[in-house]
């Protein structure tokens, strides 16, 4: 299923900080015995604020911007996500502004999806320099359909795998 989530690290300053996602990469994961689906969303907005020792990013994507190459298997998914009802992800990262300076970022996310609200602690993110003012967040959200209290889809009588992971890979610059 799918699902938005990313975080953004960047150098330390005293004062406050304002970033802003320049683009990103979304990728959900479905195994089933038979099959491997990605489902890829590039439609992420977010911002985000590092002040007082505390850095906050709010992110949000439109569950129907997620594409698997099957159309078909794209409406089911929003149906079974419930994605006209909640037709948004939406994600709330939030980690200390001293782990700025380091090429590992952790980061405690709050994650808003299919109705439900998940939280994930302690989920690592590699940052990267990509130019100046700018960095690239990459990471892995170990998403399940369970936290989101979603019933698997079955394919031939057999569901699809409980963990849906999320591959994140996001560019932010300092504003």
């Amino acid at each position: 299923m799918a699902f938005f989530v990313a975080v953004a690290p960047f150098a330390a300053f005293a004062q406050s900080q304002q970033w802003l996602l320049l683009n990103s990469t979304l990728t959900y994961h479905m195994s089933h015995p038979i099959h491997e689906v990605d489902g890829v969303s590039t439609a992420a907005r977010g911002k985000g604020d590092c002040q007082n020792g505390t850095c906050n990013f709010l992110i949000a994507t439109p569950v129907n911007t997620f594409k698997s190459g099957d159309s078909n298997r794209d409406l089911h998914m929003i149906e079974t996500v419930r994605g006209a009802q909640f037709p948004m992800v939406v994600v709330r990262a939030t980690f200390p502004e001293s782990e700025l300076a380091s090429s590992t970022l952790t980061a405690d996310l709050q994650v808003q999806f299919a109705g439900q609200t998940a939280h994930y602690s302690h989920i690592p993110f590699q940052k990267t320099s990509a130019g100046e003012n700018t960095v690239r967040i990459t990471g892995t959200i170990p998403t399940t359909c369970s936290d989101f209290k979603i019933e698997r889809p079955t394919f031939l009588a057999v569901p699809i795998k409980n963990e849906i992971p999320v591959r994140v890979d996001m560019t932010w610059k300092k504003q």
